[in-house]
């Protein structure tokens, strides 16, 4: 692909092109309002109608289509495609490593049939965040960050030259280094525009990744999803996405959060929510005058979490909190003034007493929300935290073989024959009807399998593994870091629980993997780190870690005393993906939770805990 062959201007049907002057500068737009209809439309709908209007060609993008996105009927099933035209492709290493390999392989080719290779560039502005491959191989010490780094260097050499000769190869490329953050966190904080500029034109960010959690920009009022390789490879090289136009999930917003009550809480609660409802292939969007109390970081976490609630964008409109964010990312004046001038002359800057038309609607009043964590294996499968105990209690069954509670109709037989009415038995009804009946000598806890196994460890002593026990208990970059009130709500909890004489257990692998360098600044201005390092919480690295299976390996001693004795161990951790054996291949049961829950579990040592009776 040349990059002289930029797309030309629109066709204009509508005669929608337009100045748009912000301080000195003037910038070429396509005004909405030149489409009669566009007006109703909810703020997702609106960025594709813009991004119609402004590559009609006639050919793959007509007239009708924007006419059709226009007379939009919210109740109709979706049937009407449309080609989606991403401002810029975002990528992360291991999915993107493949993009650029073909771009060096278009070079060659046009250099073997004696052209110029040096025209075959991106045609959209492509940029690469290398976070997937560091592995939390040391942890709990003061070295850990540079000696994981140092690892992933020798373990990607090749790859990482490669890449470093690809960003001053390729024009519009762009390769964040490795050890700077998670790709969702650099890209709000530092690559999304909200409002692009290019060719002297205007135009809303919309961007398309090589990970699923790329909705996290949604947050930002950006609009993109996670695609896979080629199709952003395409989009590279400017060409459209194809897609139905979507049918759009209105989520009203109310009330305000609870003290206590964190945005994972909220995230967990949404998930489950959507899920229920079914929103696969479907925007969200939230609205209403509870959007104005949602922070920019909570609004990331909620679009992060869309693919786990299957939605393919889960997006916040344009308003106050987004300029605030920008100002305080440090973006420039001009292009916070950019951006608000863009958005309220396009209809796009979120009014809560306007309520768009929208296919269906649900509602959440956040002072409802309650503290939750979600597991044993999915993300919506969520469990207030008041009955996490109860509800470890019922699931551990699953994954235990031994000890299985005796079924109902055997009952009164198995009480006869296996301990006589003199036998101190403990018997424990669950709430599924199943019945626990062991002598309570063997039994080390009450109305639970346990198995209760004595390790010996050089560098952490003597200690006692038992089914349940939290063996990673993670606070990891994707879902959560980008959020300072739970990660200083982690922290704090930490300067607590160190003034209290707590300790984190010996068995408990820490991780602490900030979303951007960010966290760790403003972590060092409220002197926090030493009591994070204190409870074993040190800087591990920044990148995508736990939630893809990047937490490194448990101590021998550890993963032997799990294995040789099919214990059922468990994971916590503060990202967004849960299943079996994802986590690590020790561990079967993973819970998500949010940071300073993270850090309350790996005091406790175990999800056999109720924080509200426990000491």
């Amino acid at each position: 692909m040349s990059s002289e062959n930029t797309a030309n201007s629109s066709l204009n049907s509508f005669g929608a092109r337009d100045t748009l002057t912000v301080g000195d500068d003037s910038y070429e737009i396509y005004r909405l309002d030149a489409v009669p209809g566009t007006e109703k439309l909810p703020y997702s709908l609106k960025v594709l109608a813009e991004n119609l209007l402004r590559t009609e060609d006639g050919a793959n993008i007509t007239k009708d289509h924007i006419q059709a996105i226009a007379n939009w009927d919210p109740s109709a099933e979706p049937s009407i495609e449309i080609q989606f035209t991403p401002a810029r492709v975002l990528m992360q290493d291991f999915t993107g490593v493949p993009c650029i390999v073909d771009l060096a392989t278009m070079r060659e080719a046009v250099a073997a049939l004696g052209g110029d290779p040096n025209k075959v560039n991106p045609l959209s502005p492509a940029e690469m965040v290398i976070d997937h491959s560091v592995i939390l191989d040391v942890f709990g010490n003061a070295g850990a960050f540079e000696r994981n780094v140092e690892l992933e260097y020798e373990r990607n050499s090749e790859r990482y030259q490669f890449l470093r000769w690809g960003q001053g190869a390729f024009d519009d490329f762009k390769v964040v280094p490795p050890g700077t953050g998670i790709v969702h966190q650099v890209n709000i904080e530092y690559l999304a525009r909200v409002v692009m500029v290019r060719d002297g034109k205007a135009y809303p960010d919309t961007c398309v990744g090589t990970d699923s959690h790329t909705t996290m920009e949604n947050g930002l009022g950006v609009l993109g999803w996670g695609v896979g390789g080629i199709e952003a490879e395409a989009a590279m090289l400017g060409q459209p996405v194809s897609m139905l136009i979507p049918r759009v999930v209105g989520f009203k917003l109310t009330g305000e959060i609870k003290p206590g009550v964190t945005a994972t809480d909220v995230v967990l609660t949404v998930t489950d929510m959507l899920r229920k409802h079914g929103v696969v292939g479907k925007f969200v969007e939230f609205y209403g005058k509870g959007v104005a109390e949602v922070p920019l970081a909570n609004r990331a976490t909620l679009g992060n979490m869309s693919p786990e609630f299957g939605s393919t964008a889960a997006i916040f409109p344009i308003d106050e909190e987004t300029i605030n964010y920008l100002r305080l990312t440090g973006r420039s004046e001009q292009q916070l003034a950019l951006v608000e001038a863009y958005a309220k002359t396009q209809g796009m800057w979120h009014n809560p007493d306007h309520e768009p038309a929208f296919s269906e609607y649900l509602e959440l009043d956040l002072s409802t929300v309650v503290p939750s964590i979600s597991g044993p294996k999915r993300p919506q499968d969520r469990i207030e935290l008041s009955d996490a105990k109860n509800a470890f209690r019922k699931d551990i069954h699953n994954y235990v073989e031994e000890n299985l509670p005796t079924p109902h109709t055997q009952l009164d037989e198995a009480v006869e024959e296996s301990f006589p009415a003199s036998d101190p038995a403990k018997l424990s009804f669950a709430d599924d009807g199943a019945v626990d009946v062991r002598p309570s000598a063997a039994n080390g806890a009450e109305g639970r399998p346990s198995k209760p196994i004595t390790v010996q460890s050089e560098e952490r002593g003597e200690f006692v593994l038992d089914h349940g026990a939290v063996v990673v208990a993670g606070i990891t970059s994707c879902t959560n870091t980008s959020n300072p009130s739970v990660m200083l709500g982690a922290a704090l909890l930490a300067k607590k629980a160190v003034e209290k004489g707590l300790t984190t257990k010996p068995w408990v692998k820490t991780n602490m993997a900030p979303g951007s360098q960010v966290v760790t600044d403003y972590y060092n201005k409220a002197g926090l780190w030493p009591y994070l390092e204190k409870l074993g919480y040190y800087l591990g690295g920044y990148g995508c870690t736990t939630c893809i299976g990047n937490t490194g390996p448990l101590p021998d001693e550890i993963s032997k005393a799990i294995n040789d004795n099919d214990l059922s161990v468990t994971a916590v951790l503060s990202g967004n993906r849960n299943f079996e054996g994802r986590i690590s291949p020790d561990v079967k049961m993973n819970y998500l939770a949010s940071p300073p829950l993270v850090i309350a579990y790996g005091i406790a040592g175990t999800m056999d805990f109720d924080f509200e009776t426990d000491p």
